[in-house]
């Protein structure tokens, strides 16, 4: 079961069964817990070539036992998803924790990756359980529908779920308006229906300022 201690630590109680976490982010445990590093961000060998390949990096570690552990990473604000059977679309440099369940896995974005310096890939996580995200500040989940759809800065881009459809498009931003933009300006449109976590922080990105 997951549980925040603050909005800066993930606890995890655990009877036996397992947790897959980012390499590093144990800070404390109780009881007896085991550690083993993961390959292809829990994928196995398949996963890792695929990384590999597009360029999605992501270290994960399986923590099995009995007792509660504890998770952080660099004071990073975090966030519960909890998923009944549908995909979860996470930037893997976002993604703390998840059920040992949950199945993860790479899917092609579009221009939208080459925009962040990230790839064209991101990581999806799908099945029943919850997942952890993390955000610089507190992240900002909002809602797209078929008559509001969203437009996003991709620096502050952090995950999504639901039956969205992205579309990644130059426009002018208010920065570049007023002189503060590094080059051309690109933004991420989603329609449809589902949510949207962005974070009052922006990446660097390469194709310029948003």
């Amino acid at each position: 079961m997951f549980r925040l201690q603050g909005s800066k630590v993930l606890a995890v109680d655990m009877t036996g069964d397992s947790v897959k976490a980012k390499n590093g982010s144990m800070v404390a445990y109780d009881g007896q817990m085991a550690f083993k590093k993961l390959t292809g961000g829990g994928e196995g060998l398949r996963g890792m070539v695929t990384r590999r390949l597009t360029g999605e990096q992501m270290t994960l570690m399986e923590v099995r036992g009995q007792g509660t552990c504890w998770f952080a990473d660099r004071a990073s604000e975090i966030n519960l998803v909890n998923l009944q059977g549908d995909k979860l679309y996470v930037e893997s440099s976002n993604l703390l924790a998840t059920d040992g369940g949950l199945r993860t896995g790479t899917t092609f974005t579009g221009l939208r990756g080459a925009s962040q310096g990230n790839g064209l890939f991101t990581t999806t996580i799908e099945g029943h359980g919850q997942a952890a995200i993390m955000s610089d500040g507190p992240a900002v989940v909002l809602r797209v529908s078929a008559q509001y759809p969203l437009t996003v800065d991709p620096g502050a881009y952090i995950a999504h779920q639901g039956d969205l459809r992205q579309s990644f498009q130059s426009g002018v931003t208010f920065r570049t308006l007023l002189g503060e933009g590094g080059g051309e300006a690109f933004q991420i449109r989603f329609e449809g229906d589902g949510l949207v976590y962005v974070q009052p922080s922006e990446r660097n990105t390469i194709a310029g300022d948003v």
